[in-house]
């Protein structure tokens, strides 16, 4: 088992959490049109199904970064400029977004329809923010 593990490109990570990131986008903008149609149920599901795939994507995020260290971006000028601007509001809202994310959830899963319809108001467009943006800051670095 610790050989797999010695053996194992954990750059495919990068991957992985481009893809995640690029799911849980799709499930929240899903959610989104759900809640707006009325349909409880499925925004229920999907947003649910959001959160589990945020989550799987920290665990890969983590588990790259302990392993990799970090990526310094190649480009230069003003496109470098941008870059940064991009990974540091990506960066701060990722940090904010979980304790949004953990108390819209519990308000929900609470039933206390009020508070989490407030907070999800300031939740959903951050975690659409951070999941579209860690997509971009992928291809960016890898592209």
């Amino acid at each position: 088992m610790l050989g797999m593990l010695a053996s194992f490109d954990y750059h495919v990570l990068a991957d992985v959490d481009a893809i995640l990131n690029s799911i849980a986008a799709v499930l929240i903008v899903a959610g989104l049109i759900a809640i707006k149609k009325g349909n409880q149920q499925l925004h229920k599901v999907l947003m649910l199904s959001a959160f589990g795939v945020s989550a799987a994507f920290l665990v890969c995020y983590l588990i790259y970064h302990y392993n990799v260290g970090s990526v310094t971006y190649q480009g230069t000028g003003a496109i470098r400029v941008f870059y940064l601007c991009l990974l540091i509001s990506h960066i701060v809202l990722a940090a904010v977004q979980v304790p949004l994310i953990l108390m819209t959830l519990y308000f929900a899963l609470r039933n206390k329809l009020d508070k989490h319809k407030k907070l999800a108001r300031i939740t959903a467009p951050i975690w659409l923010y951070v999941s579209v943006t860690g997509v971009i800051v992928y291809c960016m670095l890898w592209f």
